[in-house]
């Protein structure tokens, strides 16, 4: 509500609106937004993102059809809410709003401006912009002062310790503008609120003029409103761990919102994220503080209505100036760079500056449709001549009809004869890519040349040969570059040493090069943070050395999640005194990181557990079975409730795990932890050729059972 106040009556401001509008907004949206809507947590009200919009209609047809038009585009919010569309909303690029909003921001920044220097503001931001140096030299200069100190408390105020900042720094700065002001004693514009509530109502009318034009407002004002409502509430979901959002019911909320709000003379109404970020911050967990929140804001207009008459025009303007700067955001622009969309932000920013909010869109959307037509006719040809004779060639990216005028050139660049290794690490191959690359393989193996294509991903071309349907699906990209059927046939056969160890080191270095190309760019800003901020992990994850078994792919997890120990057999050694590498790494993980569970997975044919089975099998290797004894409970476990069994393997590796785990519990620390309830100890295991992961529990007939 502290924050509410000011923001409402600025937004109104800068809409051209009167205004108790951004008040009524702040009422309707706090209490049927915060009754209706989909989350928990989320505060809505009049939107600065909305601010240039609303502009163009008061301009356009006048405040009263303006609010017809409101209400017009809450039931179009209410409608696509009832019909669970609300998450095709999402389906605009996110850059593209970021760009709309920046674009947003420097539109209200410069027609702010002029009123902190004492004037009034242009129809259009160009206006604005060549008008500000006249403004500057003609300027109130009380306004202007009032102003400065306004944004002066507005930059230093997150600066100060911790326990001042309780208040929200737009009531701190409005406030200290308004007591200048009073010292001041000057002719200073200030709000000016009704005297009757009755004059607060502008009832609505019927727009006049193009009928076209005014249902382009009201879908281009629904859209905006509701997608950055959305947006706002997603983003709200990642601060608190309630219950999340419904999107449909948050738009259909937003709807029934903006109806009333529309029909009580109000701003359209928005999920607002300063507000709600602050709610949830103050502790709110369910909608009764939304619904306060317009309450308070109630009263205050009730009852204080005489100090909000106080407030200067020019320190509400600051805030909008601000606030209108700060939605320029360096991160978002970084983002947009990073992922190589910033020329759709840039042009929906400039579009928005330029010709106004739903053409900026437009352009922004054209924009990015156009970078992802580029994406898929991008792809990379890399081309290598082997030690031993021939070619490499790597194909990365979308194999499409687009893209298959450079793979020709590529290829028609390489020589007659010899051999050619056509490597495809694709994330797609449309019918187009087969058909050129089968030509090409064709029109070389006539002229004698020998053509192998190995699909590091998913066997489209070899589909499409075999008469098989092609699915448009993408690999997964934590897979290994290094699985080429001819590349591992090379590195594991051992009549070729020589040959196998440049394989095996030629697997190396191609998978490095291929992380560096492909998935570096998409994880250094994460790994670049993990730097910066050290490793917090919650989660142990015990496991078996087997090449086969890859943690972070079976539990989709990335860097910094899984804290990770492998060793052959995934074994706990049990109370044990000695110096142990295993015993060392869980001490740590307990102690000084902020692991909560440990799992210990195991696997389907573990080896380990087959030398148990037979002894002898590891009687060359010293050290290997000094290790295993630590495996031999499991086995006199197994045998105690499944002897005998045709599964003998795969029971052991099953109960290999819920051994291991009673093995930890003897470690004090984590018996400790357990017993408080701080830790919890989880059952693993992989089926490797199902690809299948299970939890593990005893049974009373066995030694586990997948669950």
């Amino acid at each position: 509500m502290l924050i509410a106040v000011p923001l409402s009556l600025g937004i109104a401001v800068a809409s051209g609106a009167p205004l108790i509008a951004g008040l009524i907004s702040a009422i309707v949206g706090g209490i049927v937004a915060g009754a209706l809507g989909g989350s928990a947590v989320q505060v809505s009200g009049p939107a600065a993102g909305l601010t240039v919009i609303v502009a163009g209609l008061v301009q356009t047809y006048g405040w009263a059809a303006t609010c017809t038009i409101v209400a017009a585009a809450g039931v179009l919010q209410l409608l696509l809410g009832l019909f669970r569309v609300a998450r095709a909303a999402l389906a605009v690029s996110p850059n593209v709003i970021h760009g709309m909003l920046a674009g947003v921001g420097v539109v209200i920044a410069l027609s702010q401006l002029h009123i902190v220097l004492g004037g009034q503001p242009h129809s259009s931001a160009l206006d604005n912009l060549l008008e500000l140096p006249g403004q500057l030299v003609a300027g109130h200069l009380p306004s202007a002062v009032v102003g400065g100190l306004t944004v002066a408390v507005l930059i230093s105020w997150p600066r100060l310790p911790r326990r001042l900042r309780t208040v929200p720094a737009p009531l701190v700065a409005v406030a200290a503008g308004t007591v200048l002001a009073v010292v001041l004693d000057s002719n200073i514009a200030r709000v000016d609120l009704p005297d009757a509530p009755l004059d607060a109502f502008a009832f609505p009318r019927l727009p006049q003029g193009d009928w076209f034009g005014i249902l382009g407002a009201v879908g281009s004002l629904a859209l905006v409103a509701g997608v950055e409502s959305l947006l706002c509430a997603v983003a709200v979901d990642r601060l608190h761990r309630g219950p999340r959002a419904n999107l449909n019911r948050e738009l259909a909320g937003q709807g029934a919102a903006n109806v009333v709000a529309g029909l009580l003379g109000g701003l359209p109404v928005a999920g607002v994220i300063v507000r709600s970020s602050t709610n949830v911050a103050a502790g709110a967990r369910t909608r009764a503080s939304a619904i306060l929140h317009g309450v308070w804001v109630l009263l205050v207009v009730g009852v204080a209505a005489s100090a909000i008459e106080l407030i200067p025009l020019a320190a509400l303007a600051a805030v909008l100036v601000f606030i209108g700067l700060q939605m320029v955001n360096v991160r978002h622009l970084r983002s947009a760079r990073r992922h190589g969309e910033l020329l759709a932000y840039a042009a929906t920013a400039c579009g928005v500056i330029g010709w106004g909010l739903f053409q900026g869109v437009l352009i922004g959307m054209a924009f990015a449709l156009a970078l992802t037509v580029r994406r898929l006719a991008h792809v990379t040809v890399e081309v290598q001549p082997r030690e031993e004779g021939g070619w490499l060639v790597s194909v990365g990216g979308s194999l499409t009809l687009l893209s298959v005028p450079a793979l020709h050139r590529a290829l028609s660049k390489l020589p007659d004869g010899g051999e050619v290794e056509l490597r495809l690490n694709i994330d797609y191959m449309d019918h187009s890519g087969i058909v050129a690359v089968d030509d090409w393989r064709a029109d070389r193996e006539r002229s004698g040349g020998v053509v192998t294509i190995n699909e590091l991903h998913h066997q489209w071309y070899g589909d499409a040969m075999a008469g098989r349907t092609v699915p448009a699906r993408k690999p997964v990209p934590q897979l290994a570059f290094a699985q080429s059927w001819s590349a591992t046939t090379a590195a594991t056969d051992p009549a070729r040493p020589r040959d196998a160890r440049i394989a095996a080191r030629r697997l190396l270095e191609d998978g490095t090069r291929e992380f560096h190309r492909r998935l570096a760019p998409q994880v250094r800003p994460l790994l670049a943070t993990l730097a910066r901020t050290g490793q917090r992990p919650v989660h142990l994850f015990l496991t078996c050395a087997d090449s086969r078994l890859v943690p972070n792919l079976i539990t989709a997890s990335g860097p910094g999640d899984l804290f990770t120990v492998r060793n052959v057999g995934n074994l706990v050694p049990a109370s044990t005194t000695e110096p142990d590498s295993t015993i060392a790494a869980i001490e740590y993980a307990v102690a000084k990181l902020p692991v909560r569970t440990i799992t210990v997975c195991g696997h389907s044919g573990c080896g380990a557990m087959a030398a148990l089975l037979r002894p002898g099998t590891a009687d060359d290797l010293p050290h290997l079975r000094g290790w295993l004894r630590h495996g031999q409970p499991s086995v006199e476990r197994m045998r105690a409730t499944a002897a005998g069994s045709r599964d003998e393997l795969d029971l052991l590796c099953q109960a290999n795990v819920l051994q291991q785990l009673d093995h930890l519990r003897t470690l004090p620390a984590i018996d400790d932890r357990v017993r408080r309830g701080d830790l919890e100890l989880v059952g693993g295991y992989f089926d490797i050729a199902a690809g299948r992961m299970h939890l593990l529990t005893e049974a009373p007939t066995g030694p586990g059972t997948p669950s």
